[in-house]
């Protein structure tokens, strides 16, 4: 499965711990998302579309109504970076 570089970024930044914040209507569905890293600064690389991306492809995942966080499957695809051996 190939993975993009932006999706990389993401799923990189979740596995050193961070999370995504989802905002959804009254319906529940998802209108706004937020990357929050580790050290709780929000990142504004994370689209609506790669968003769903990620999500479709189980990458994240959401338990028990929390913030959304890499998945085991997401933390295989992800590639090593300098900063995280």
């Amino acid at each position: 499965m190939d993975i993009s570089r932006h999706e990389q970024r993401v799923l990189h930044l979740l596995a050193q711990g961070g999370h995504i914040l989802v905002e959804k209507d009254e319906r529940g569905h998802i209108v706004d998302n937020s990357c929050v890293t580790r050290d709780g600064w929000y990142w504004n690389g994370c689209s609506q579309e790669l968003f769903r991306k990620l999500k479709r492809r189980r990458l994240i995942a959401s338990t028990g109504g929390g913030p959304y966080r890499i998945t085991q499957l997401g933390l295989k695809r992800v590639r090593s970076q300098a900063n995280n051996r």
